[in-house]
């Protein structure tokens, strides 16, 4: 069978406009590019067609077990904005990014420690105890539901722990530890852990080619591309290609990983996840885990695959190690010292990692800015402090500006203002209302956040 290639914005007889996208299509493999200007519609300008089509997309990084409180601190705004060392790693993103201080989660509040405090980090939902799961559906899979029918994947969910069965001491299923993500009350998003798999679903990498390069597969058409688009847009092209080969060259080895893991677990009867890492076939390196699903979001916003992620870089009560960090205890033990070096050094390497996502979709130029100036990063944790397990306030962060919707460079301050003024899902309203979702309410908000 021939490969095929698309060589114009996607249409469809449903879609009142057309889209973006176009693909490159090899044996058992699609791979959607990066948007190319000189492959606007025909009579159409480029530049306005950029403008008018730029998608707007939202991600959620979720950290587990609290900050450290004493550095997680910023002062003035734009460029001059001061940062605590937990911050530190935002500097060179001050002017686009918004540090949020004081909101809170109410049903998070007054249920006892842990999964009460994080199943519902971005539903706002009350949670019930006991066998039978019940919360809400979180905001991201909401915009999906409202969004998806414009994107090829409707979203990404994405971790770098695996998740845990039973329950806590406060009666409440560890599965709310461990997904952040709620496609109804009932169910969490299947999460997909393993940077192999990902990259596999992002590109539809299937059959039995799999363990082909991609772009072996899709040479020849990615050739007959080249020759016929801009100068500019060959670069774009290129520089994407570039990109995705070394992600794919990271990604190789740990399918073979995978598998390996697959059959130990196999041998010993048991599910591959339910083994410790590394012999689970996720990466030992905790680093190259969180930089590969990062990449592979950055991707997916880039080529407008995808416009909704959710990234878990650590579930609630994590048993992550840190090395690297000179940091002896596993993340939740380590979190119960939140005020010592240790902990601000693990704080800080968190936010690293918005930090580089929010640094890759800034480098990538999209219409008269960049792929962040039209996405909103979510930086969150379920608690402000991991020693007193602390939810009446929790550390928020945001990166982009949703196409201008959304003025960044601020510090917002809502510590002294009474509970109904500073919900968490006041936030989310605020959020959606600006990707065109709006809601008369969402979890316990039915108004949007004064002076969002």
């Amino acid at each position: 069978m021939s490969d095929t290639i698309s060589l114009g914005p996607d249409r469809t007889e449903n879609r009142r406009e057309p889209t973006r996208r176009t693909f490159l299509r090899g044996a058992g493999v699609t791979m959607t590019l990066p948007w190319l200007e000189s492959l606007a519609p025909r009579g159409a300008a480029a530049s306005t067609f950029a403008a008018a089509a730029a998608p707007k997309r939202f991600a959620a990084l979720f950290m587990g077990c609290g900050v450290n409180p004493d550095q997680w601190w910023a002062r003035g705004s734009g460029e001059s904005m001061e940062l605590g060392r937990c911050l530190e790693p935002l500097t060179p993103l001050r002017s686009k990014i918004n540090v949020v201080n004081g909101l809170f989660n109410k049903h998070a509040t007054g249920v006892g420690i842990h999964p009460g405090q994080t199943g519902n980090i971005l539903s706002g939902a009350a949670l019930k105890k006991g066998a039978e799961l019940k919360g809400g559906v979180s905001i991201d899979q909401m915009l999906a539901r409202r969004q998806g029918e414009d994107a090829v994947q409707p979203s990404m969910v994405l971790g770098c722990e695996q998740p845990i069965t039973g329950y806590h001491e406060t009666n409440f299923s560890m599965a709310y530890s461990s997904h952040i993500s709620w496609q109804s009350a009932t169910s969490p998003v299947p999460m997909e852990v393993y940077p192999s798999l990902a990259f596999d679903s992002l590109f539809d990498n299937r059959g039995s080619k799999r363990n082909r390069s991609i772009l072996d597969r899709v040479r020849e058409e990615a050739t007959g591309l080249s020759r016929r688009i801009s100068a500019g847009d060959r670069a774009k092209l290129d520089e994407y290609l570039t990109s995705v080969r070394e992600v794919e060259r990271r990604v190789a080895p740990m399918r073979d990983d995978k598998a390996a893991a697959d059959a130990r677990a196999g041998d010993k009867g048991r599910p591959t996840l339910t083994m410790p890492r590394p012999d689970n076939g996720l990466p030992e390196d905790v680093r190259e885990h969180m930089r590969l699903m990062c990449d592979l979001i950055a991707m997916g916003f880039q080529t407008d695959k995808t416009r909704i992620a959710t990234l878990l870089l650590c579930r609630d009560i994590s048993g992550l190690f840190y090395p690297f960090l000179d940091v002896a205890a596993a993340h939740h033990g380590a979190s119960h010292d939140d005020r010592s070096k240790s902990y601000e050094r693990v704080t800080q390497f968190y936010v690293g990692q918005l930090a580089y996502l929010a640094s890759r979709l800034d480098a990538m130029p999209e219409g008269e800015g960049t792929v962040l100036d039209n996405t909103c990063l979510l930086f969150i944790n379920s608690m402000m402090s991991g020693s007193r397990h602390d939810a009446g306030t929790l550390p928020v962060v945001l990166a982009g500006g949703l196409g201008g919707t959304l003025q960044t460079g601020r510090v917002l301050d809502y510590r002294k203002n009474g509970d109904d003024h500073r919900k968490l899902c006041s936030m989310y309203l605020g959020i959606m209302d600006r990707m065109g979702v709006e809601l008369d309410h969402f979890g316990d908000a039915d108004a949007r956040l004064e002076g969002f």
